[in-house]
C-alpha cells in the first residue's frame, strides 16, 4: 500500500504573490536609495550618491 501526499493548492499562489510583492518592494527601495536618495534616508550624505555615480548615468537618472 502506497501513501500519496498531495500538497494543498490553496497556499501556493498566495506564497508566490507574497514573494513577488516582496521582490518588487525591495527593488523599489533599492532604486530609490541608488537613484534618488542623497542622504535624506540613508544618512550617508553624498557617499551613496558618489558610490553609485556611474550606475546613475547608465540608468539615465539625473544627478548633476
Amino acid at each position: 500500500m502506497a501513501l500519496v501526499h498531495t500538497p494543498s493548492q490553496t497556499t501556493e499562489p498566495m506564497l508566490a504573490l507574497l514573494i513577488a510583492a516582496g521582490t518588487v518592494l525591495l527593488a523599489l527601495i533599492t532604486l530609490y536609495l541608488v537613484g534618488f536618495d542623497q542622504g535624506a534616508i540613508s544618512r550617508s550624505g553624498m557617499y551613496m550618491h558618489e558610490l553609485m555615480h556611474d550606475g546613475r548615468h547608465l540608468l539615465g537618472l539625473p544627478c548633476h
